[in-house]
Order: C-alpha cells, then sequence, then structure tokens
C-alpha cells in the first residue's frame, strides 16, 4: 500500500466538474418531451380527503393532467428491508387513500409543460377536508396514545437499578431534543422516464442500488428494467437514503402521460414530506461509586414517529452508543416510539447518536460536577477496553489518546473549574468537553477496474458520491494497487447498473467501497499477466505466476520489465478487466467502532446576551483517514452542524394543530459563516487492519457526536445554567427557571 497516495491530502476529482457547472444534479437533466410537476399538499395535519376541484386548475395553461387519490395508477408496495434492499420510510404509497396522516403530505400532482404552469395551476386546486384534532407533538403523543417500546433495540446488562440504589453518587436527568430537518442544498428531486417499459430514474438518492429495487417493487418490474443515475448529489444527511412519495409520484405520471416528468420538492414540503430527525426525550440515571467509577447507568429514550404505518417503526437509537462507550457492569437502554401527525422521521447524521451523546455526555458531566472531579478525569476513569454490550474486544480504540492530545492543543490543564471564573473584557469564557461515538460498519460490496490500453485506468461502482470525496478516494485506491498516477484514473460512480455498491449512509461507504475496488484492481492485474504470457504477448516464456507488477509495469526474474499499456498494445486489446466481490466484516470475533474528544470555548456576554463558539480542538480515531483534505472537511462539517444542533435548528409546531411553522430558511436557524468557529481538527493515525486493509473506518458522522455536549457544558461553565433542552437560545439563558423547568 502506497504511503503517498493512501492517506494524503489530495483535491476532489470531481471539483473541476462542479465548479465549471459540468457536473450533472437530478434536476439538471432535461429530457426530449419532458413535463413538469407540482405538488398540491396538505393543509391539515390529520383526517380525510372529502373533496378535490381541480376542474379550474384543469383549465390554467399548460396543464396535462392531475393526479390524487381519485385518480392515480395501480401500484405495488415493497417488503421495505434494508437487508434485501429495498427500503423506504413512508411505506404509504402516494395518493394511495383519503386519509391525511401530516400536514404537508402530498394530496395531489398537477403536470404541466412547465415548472411555472405546473406551479400556478396547482395553487388552483381546492381540497376539501374533514379535520380531526391532530397530535402535534412529543408531550401529546405520549398522554394521548402511549408509548411502543422498540424491544430489538434495547440492552440489559447486570442489575442497572439495585445497583443504582446503592451507587454512593447519582445523577438523574431528563435532556430533550428538538426535530430537526436535514436541509442539504441540493433539494429533493426526480426525473423519471419510460423507454419500451424501462424505467430510468435521475433521483436524488443516497442509495442508486436500493432505489432501483425499491421502484421495481412498486412498479411489478425486474430489476434490470430500472435504472437509477446518481452520479452528483448535493448532500444529503440521511435524508435521501431511501425513496420518498414524491420519486414514486413522478414516475408514475409519467408512464400514465407518456413523457419524462420532473419534479422537484419545494424547500417547504422537505420539512414535512421527506424525513426529519425525531424529537427525544432522554432520561439519565447514573451511578459511581466512591472513585468516579460507573456502576449503573440507565438510559430511556421516548421519540416521535409517523402514524402512518403501526407496523414498521424508525428506531432513534439515542441509548446505542452508551451500550459500550463507557465501562459499566449494570446497564439498561430502552427505547420507545410515541405516534405524531408528523411525516416519517429518519436517519439524520449520526441518527440516534448525536441526541443520545448529548445526553449522555450533558449527564456525564453533571456527575462530574457532584463528584467535584475533572470532566476528563471522570471519563478516563471509566475507559471500556472492550465493548462490554457484545462480550468482544475491540478492533482498536484509541479514545484516551484523542483524550490526551485534545487536551493538550486546547489548553484544558489551565481551565479554572469554578462556574464564571474565566473572563475576558465584558466576556464570560465556559469550556467544555465530551467523548464522540460512531458505530464502524463495511457492508458487501461489489466493483470493476479496467487497465486500458492508454495508459489510464477506470473504476466503477453502483455507490455514490453525496459530497464526501467518494470519487477521490475511489481513484485513490485505483492509483494504490496499479499505480496509475491519480490524474489519469477515471471513476464512474451512482449508477444501479454498476457492479453493486452500499449506500452511502452509516459512515460505511469508505470501508466497504475500497477493499472491493482494491480486488478489483489486483484481478485487473491477474489479467493482464495472463495476456502477457500467452503466445504473442510481452513474456511468451514466463506463466503469470512468475510476474511481479510494480508502478504500472510486469516485470520477469529477469529483470524484463514492461508497462501495462505495452502488453495491452502489443495483443490489441483495449483494457485488462478485474471485477470483484467483498464481504463485510465479521462481527464475530471484534467490535469496531470510532472514537473520539471534542474540546470547546465558549463565549458569554451577559450585558448584550451574546453567546457564541469561539474555538473548538477535536481529536479523532477513525482508523487511516484515506485522504486527509476531504477526512479533515467531514470532521469540520460535523462539528459546524454540532454547533446547528446545540445553539440553532429546531423545526417548530403549532401545538394546536400540528402544522410546521417555520419550514423555510428565513425562520429555520443554522450556523452561516458569522457563527464559524475557529476549529482545529486532529486526525490520529491508528490504521484499523482488522477491519479492512486500509485500515479505515467511516468519518462522516463521528464529527457531530458529542458536540452538542460539549458546547452546553461550556456554556454551565459561563454561567452556571444547564440547558438541557436544545437548542440553546438566548431566553434560557437569561431565564435559568424556564431553561430546567422540563428538566
Amino acid at each position: 500500500m502506497s504511503e503517498k497516495i493512501i492517506g494524503a491530502a489530495k483535491p476532489r476529482i470531481d471539483g473541476p466538474l462542479k465548479l465549471t457547472g459540468r457536473a450533472k444534479y437530478s434536476s439538471d437533466n432535461n429530457l426530449d418531451g419532458m413535463v413538469h410537476a407540482y405538488g398540491v399538499f396538505s393543509t391539515i395535519a390529520r383526517g380525510e380527503i372529502t373533496n378535490i376541484d381541480t376542474s379550474v386548475a384543469k383549465q390554467s395553461p399548460g396543464v396535462i393532467d392531475i393526479f390524487h387519490h381519485g385518480h392515480f395508477p395501480k401500484l405495488y408496495h415493497t417488503p421495505s428491508s434494508m437487508a434485501q434492499e429495498n427500503k423506504v420510510d413512508e411505506v404509504r404509497l402516494p395518493f394511495e387513500d383519503n386519509h391525511v396522516y401530516y400536514a404537508g403530505q402530498f394530496v395531489a400532482l398537477v403536470v404541466a409543460d412547465t415548472f411555472e404552469n405546473a406551479r400556478a395551476a396547482a395553487y388552483k386546486v381546492k381540497v376539501d377536508y374533514q379535520q380531526s384534532p391532530a397530535i402535534a407533538n412529543l408531550d401529546q403523543a405520549v398522554e394521548q396514545g402511549g408509548t411502543q417500546m422498540q424491544e430489538k433495540s434495547n440492552h440489559t446488562r447486570g442489575n442497572p437499578e439495585q445497583a443504582f440504589q446503592s451507587a454512593a453518587h447519582t445523577i438523574d436527568a431528563t435532556y430533550y431534543t428538538p426535530v430537526e430537518t436535514h436541509n442539504p442544498m441540493e433539494m429533493h428531486a426526480t426525473v423519471a422516464a419510460w423507454n419500451d417499459g424501462k424505467l430510468t430514474m435521475y433521483d436524488t438518492t443516497q442509495g442508486v442500488v436500493n432505489a432501483r429495487n425499491v421502484y421495481a417493487k412498486v412498479f411489478g418490474l425486474s430489476p434490470d428494467r430500472v435504472e437509477v443515475l446518481t452520479p452528483f448529489l448535493g448532500s444529503g444527511f440521511g435524508g435521501k437514503l431511501w425513496p420518498w412519495p414524491h420519486g414514486i409520484a413522478a414516475a408514475a405520471a409519467a408512464r400514465e402521460i407518456g413523457r419524462p416528468v420532473q419534479v422537484v420538492v419545494p424547500r417547504q414540503q422537505m420539512f414535512t414530506t421527506t424525513g426529519h430527525r425525531p424529537e427525544t426525550r432522554q432520561r439519565l440515571r447514573l451511578g459511581t461509586d466512591g472513585d468516579g467509577r460507573l456502576v449503573s447507568v440507565r438510559h430511556e429514550t421516548t421519540y416521535t414517529t409517523s402514524t402512518i404505518d403501526q407496523m414498521q417503526t424508525y428506531v432513534e437509537s439515542c441509548g446505542k452508543m452508551t451500550q459500550a462507550l463507557y465501562s459499566c457492569e449494570n446497564l439498561s437502554v430502552t427505547h420507545a416510539a410515541a405516534r405524531t401527525n408528523r411525516g416519517t422521521p429518519t436517519s439524520m447524521r449520526a441518527p440516534g447518536a448525536a441526541p443520545g451523546l448529548f445526553a449522555l455526555e450533558s449527564a456525564m458531566d453533571e456527575m462530574a460536577l457532584k463528584l467535584g472531579m475533572d470532566p476528563l478525569e471522570l471519563r478516563r476513569r471509566n475507559y471500556a477496553d472492550s465493548d462490554e454490550s457484545k462480550g468482544l474486544p475491540w478492533s482498536s480504540n484509541h479514545i484516551r489518546d484523542a483524550y490526551d492530545q485534545a487536551a493538550e492543543r486546547f489548553g484544558w490543564a489551565k481551565r479554572n473549574p469554578k462556574v464564571g471564573s474565566m473572563r475576558d473584557g465584558n466576556e464570560i469564557i465556559g469550556w467544555g468537553m465530551a467523548s464522540c461515538n460512531w458505530e464502524a460498519i463495511r457492508r458487501p460490496c461489489d466493483a470493476r477496474v479496467s487497465l486500458r490500453a492508454d495508459g489510464s485506468a477506470f473504476a466503477s461502482c453502483a455507490t455514490q458520491d453525496i459530497g464526501t470525496g467518494t470519487y477521490t478516494i475511489v481513484a485513490q485506491a485505483v492509483s494504490d494497487v496499479t499505480g496509475v498516477p491519480l490524474d489519469k484514473v477515471e471513476v464512474e460512480l451512482g449508477d444501479s447498473s454498476y457492479p453493486s455498491g452500499p449506500i452511502s449512509g452509516g459512515s460505511w461507504a469508505t470501508a466497504t467501497t475500497l477493499p472491493a475496488i482494491a480486488a478489483a484492481g489486483r484481478k485487473a492485474i491477474d489479467a493482464l499477466k495472463e495476456y502477457a504470457t500467452l503466445e504473442g504477448g510481452a513474456f511468451p516464456d514466463a506463466k503469470p505466476e512468475d510476474l511481479t507488477y510494480e508502478n504500472g509495469q510486469l516485470k520477469s526474474s529477469d529483470g524484463k520489465a514492461v508497462g501495462f499499456a505495452e502488453v495491452l498494445k502489443a495483443r490489441q486489446l483495449a483494457s485488462a478487466d478485474g471485477e470483484a466481490h467483498t464481504e463485510g466484516a465479521s462481527t464475530d470475533t471484534y467490535a469496531f467502532r470510532s472514537f473520539g474528544a471534542h474540546f470547546v470555548e465558549v463565549r458569554w456576554d451577559p450585558g448584550v446576551s451574546n453567546l457564541r463558539v469561539t474555538r473548538v480542538v477535536s481529536a479523532i480515531d477513525v482508523g487511516r483517514a484515506i485522504n486527509k483534505l476531504t477526512s479533515l472537511n467531514q470532521v469540520e462539517g460535523g462539528i459546524v452542524m454540532g454547533i446547528g444542533m446545540a445553539l440553532f435548528e429546531q423545526t417548530e409546531y403549532d401545538p394546536r394543530d400540528g402544522r410546521p411553522v417555520n419550514n423555510n430558511y428565513a425562520e429555520y436557524l443554522v450556523p452561516v459563516h458569522a457563527d464559524q468557529p475557529e476549529i482545529d481538527v486532529i486526525l490520529l493515525d491508528h490504521p484499523d487492519f482488522k477491519f479492512n486493509e486500509f485500515g479505515a473506518r467511516g468519518i462522516g458522522e463521528i464529527g457531530i457526536t458529542g458536540v452538542p455536549a460539549a458546547i452546553a457544558n461550556a456554556v454551565y461553565h459561563a454561567t452556571g445554567k444547564r440547558i438541557r433542552d436544545l437548542p440553546i437560545t438566548l431566553d434560557k439563558l437569561m431565564d435559568v427557571g424556564a431553561a430546567t423547568q422540563r428538566a
């Protein structure tokens, strides 16, 4: 493995395409004869449609058809299984019936010759409802419908209740996180086209293979009759993992009218019909002995889900990291769902772990205060040298190194633990820290690599690059195995017709894809050796096993060396090709996770009620970083998203009728340039070769985990106010009673 290319800080090979506008995103595809569709969306959160009047809308310019529950083709359900790669989150088909389950639900779809005409006509569709009282939030859901325990996601060991009762020190606190909405730059969009019974979808998806399988199931087709193309995606954060109603509706409309159809989901409806991070209430009960070692941990999560399908329930697994991050013999983790009249929730960057570690790491800080102990020392004291939830050793765990390096870089030793004691002029300085954690997963994958007669290399895989740099690291892997310079490696992704690849989610795309790419590259080299030793080849007197390959050349024992392009040209061959399949990582011997720590500085000016995050130092242990530049970018982006979770982001709903009230980019607040702190990321270099041959674990999600807690802990250090209800808004800092009322 070449150290020059693996681990190097290389710019993205797809950067020039994006900078010049040549990279085509889903809605950039303007097909011959294409028409446009625009949704009509429910204005109530619960009830039934009693009438849809399309008479005026049909008279609008350019209108071709208007689809709704009384005028829509029969479709089929998908089993919705991640294991079978045909998963959806909203299992109800579009326009399946006249029921309304959430505000912003598709109730009709107008198809017209232009986008403007479709939108204008959609506003003229008159929908009458019989409205029912909506379940608008978590509190109402628990009160009116109770909760549904998610047993498969729970974990218990020892006797946590008894250990808690006998513990020397205890903490019992409840933490709340609101609904967050993904809001990637590129909105959800689909262009659907049919040709001789074959469906082609230009789709905003984080999983082209899964999307292909879903559309095949829904339309009753063989998967080879469906092609999903996503060469570029303007991010997704988990909201584009699985198909949503707009994609199915676009494909159905295209089949009905016999022309390609484009649908772009408006920003407002991206808050309603394409998923979100659900609202959570988490009760943490920690018990320690006199030395601060955990003797009992209980993490109970209640979260919101939709009312659409009572059999399939999304799980926001907030306690998953709690199960094994720290050593504790007596532990229980539970998850319970409460149903609201909101759209179905889905994965959002570090699902479960992001809200879960806000609660756990805040509780650890509170425990450190009760013990009179440095919060960092409490975490060091509770280091887990194995995954106690599975009874397996870690493949690699260097969290103590992360603590040490980040603390030294941050200057943690200079921290005065007294609340409000650190000042700079009018500003009170607060320092806080938290651990971060995310699972490491590697799935099965197929890939193809070709060595070509023009001296270049080609690789393809049906995974996709959602903005994380997958094109570049695949090219690095090809270059590493074949010796072809990076600028002569061509990579194609995002096409379901390529060898089957993973979703871009769960931080598993890198660890999954690269071993298959490397194996395919080696098979291409094997094919090259076969060609070279045939009659008329470059090494006709040698056997394939006698040849070695290095830096793009075949070499024999007598010192003769011939470049692969010359080998191919000698036999008038265009390429030497290799296809490979690699399995996922075995989970029987080792437990795989990534670890790290965040140290945060906030500044609070009580005179003008100004709170800002000014400095973040993070040390992350993700094995080997394949590309230092894109890896740093991923962690930095996660940190900024964590700042958004801590201080800004909250999708708000009217408690009277369940309708979202800030479903726009003007009132849904996210961090902007003025909110960016100084960020210093340390990437530890501890390759995890037990996980894969590259030693790399995923990096996309760990950066956000722990950040909200580190900020909340720093806010307490500055203000003395423990905020357990995100986001940390100024009203909560100015009124401590209001801030702690829910807790």
